[in-house]
């Protein structure tokens, strides 16, 4: 149905690959969806840590004919193979993915290679795992690694639906993402939005403050600090941390204030793609 794609152009961590996984598993939970996250990374986990225990994500069981593969092959080297032999079904991104909650969410590895030549080989490919992952998943999003090659991040970029670059709350960030903007007209599409990671409202560059500063329609969309969220992503608990929420009663609560905040950002991903839909 959709391709979302969380990036960023800041070197500094700015919580991307952890505000797509809060808002794609708040969305998981929240509608029927069925939803696939690829993770992009090299030599780094983050996505995946905040679904299995760090020691973990590689044990990756897989379903291929019914029977479960255990092993590398089962992630994205394996399901290149495949798709170089044209053995392909609709099916066969999921084959490859680890199931996080059953028919909702799933999550395609990142390489497991170590060497960046064998990196980039894969990266080239990136574009025709998600359009056959678009055919079967009614959202499919990406974590966009910085570290690919930057021809390989553009055709990405330009095959999305919805584009979600990720900034925080220091001044350069949002000067330097508006003086992108005002030299490449890409990013003054329809269907870019902002969001703001690792947020903290008690920043001088709150929100409101910063929606006017970059003289935007629309408030930004924000994922904010949350001590237990973050630990939740460290430990692989992330599903546990959101389905905790749904018990809390306390509209006061900080970690209330948090799940509110992903549910307006879930919302807002969605208004954008009904809106662009409209417009077709």
């Amino acid at each position: 149905m959709a391709v979302i794609t969380f990036y960023s152009h800041d070197s500094k961590e700015t919580g991307q690959s952890l505000s797509t996984a809060a808002i794609a598993t708040h969305m998981a939970i929240a509608h029927n969806y069925k939803i696939l996250i690829i993770s992009t990374s090299f030599n780094e986990l983050t996505l995946e840590n905040c679904f299995w225990e760090y020691a973990k994500i590689r044990q990756t069981s897989v379903v291929k004919d019914n029977n479960p593969s255990i092993g590398l092959e089962s992630g994205v080297e394996g399901l290149l193979k495949v798709l170089a032999s044209n053995r392909t079904s609709n099916e066969i991104v999921k084959n490859y993915s680890r199931i996080v909650l059953k028919d909702r969410l799933d999550v395609l590895l990142a390489p497991a290679t170590t060497s960046y030549q064998e990196y980039m080989e894969i990266t080239a490919n990136y574009t025709n795992i998600i359009k056959t992952a678009d055919r079967y998943y009614d959202l499919v999003f990406v974590d966009l690694s910085k570290k690919m090659p930057k021809k390989d991040i553009q055709s990405i970029l330009e095959m999305s639906d919805v584009i979600m670059m990720n900034l925080v709350q220091r001044l350069e960030t949002l000067n330097n993402f508006i003086r992108l903007r005002e030299a490449n007209d890409f990013y003054k599409k329809k269907n870019v939005m902002l969001a703001l990671g690792r947020y903290d409202r008690f920043s001088k560059y709150n929100n409101k403050n910063i929606t006017r500063y970059m003289k935007e329609r629309k408030e930004l969309s924000v994922v904010p600090y949350n001590t237990l969220f973050f630990e939740a992503c460290s430990e692989g608990t992330i599903i546990d941390f959101f389905l905790r929420l749904r018990n809390i009663a306390d509209d006061t609560d900080k970690n209330v204030t948090f799940e509110k905040a992903v549910a307006e950002a879930d919302s807002n991903i969605i208004y954008k793609l009904q809106e662009l839909q409209m417009k077709l």
